[in-house]
């Protein structure tokens, strides 16, 4: 996301309604673009999007759902939605980072040669990413195994969903609650993540927790960049209330071991830099 309310008079302008990414590209350089799971995105809307990103800002946008829960990857119908989908970002250009498939925890071992089928006719061009859920692609047997070859040879990545934060607390909040109903706990695999990593960091209401969880990536992190990868990492917590805060705290870290990082943008002055966390790092 890139317009949260209560993100207005702590990191967005008041009285900038329509302009949130504009202001949100000058504290990350991505974003998961969870607004397309949800529907297409109209002409106007990526239009107003291709205004106010700049260009090394980067989308890594979901397929919409229909495509992947509804229709479930499933026939030529699939596939022509998907192309409308491609089609509609297009103007986006260089801007498309990878593109994920989010598939549903009912979406297991038993589906996999639809999944094979699928991804034999993604279009070239574009980074994939699959996220899946179901523990049968987790235990190590082996629809496991069979899965992860099947990607690693279609060059397609496993997106890395880390709910250990999440879990590490008791939830304090109806969202933190909401959270552990919709993310399941699952093993945080590294195995067959391509050449454009995407780890996802569910953190806890608590910011402390959610930097403990951050730091866990550090290493591997910076390991992906020093073989040549493209690393995307998103934190989120339950009510995301210090996720731009917190991602560009990690930018810095990582910055820092790496050593020729490009630097982020300088953020617009909304309030002081130490007002919500009081701290300057995540260690």
């Amino acid at each position: 996301m890139w317009a949260h309310p209560p993100w207005v008079g702590r990191f967005l302008s008041p009285g900038n309604r329509g302009r949130e990414l504009e202001e949100y590209a000058r504290w990350c350089n991505a974003v998961e673009g969870n607004t397309t799971f949800y529907a297409v995105p109209s002409e106007r809307t990526v239009a107003r999007w291709v205004e106010q990103a700049p260009i090394d800002f980067r989308f890594a946008f979901k397929v919409p759902r229909s495509i992947t829960h509804e229709l479930r990857l499933r026939g030529e119908e699939a596939i022509r939605a998907l192309g409308e989908f491609l089609d509609a970002i297009e103007p986006l250009g260089q801007r498309i980072g990878p593109v994920q498939l989010q598939l549903p925890p009912s979406f297991g071992p038993e589906s996999a040669p639809t999944l094979r089928s699928f991804v034999a006719q993604l279009p070239v061009g574009y980074r994939w990413m699959v996220e899946l859920r179901h523990p049968g692609f987790f235990d190590g047997g082996p629809a496991h195994r069979a899965i992860d070859g099947l990607l690693h040879d279609a060059g397609v990545g496993r997106v890395v969903l880390d709910t250990r934060p999440l879990y590490a607390a008791s939830p304090q909040t109806d969202a933190a609650v909401e959270e552990r109903r919709t993310k399941p706990k699952l093993p945080v695999l590294t195995d067959v993540v391509g050449a454009t990593p995407i780890v996802r960091v569910i953190g806890a209401d608590d910011a402390d927790t959610t930097v403990d969880g951050l730091r866990v990536w550090s290493a591997q992190v910076a390991d992906w960049i020093a073989e040549g990868r493209e690393p995307y990492l998103f934190v989120h917590q339950p009510e995301n209330l210090e996720s731009p805060r917190l991602a560009r705290m990690f930018h810095a870290e990582i910055a820092a071991a790496v050593g020729d990082l490009a630097p982020l943008p300088t953020p617009l002055p909304v309030v002081p830099a130490t007002e919500v966390l009081g701290q300057d790092s995540l260690f």
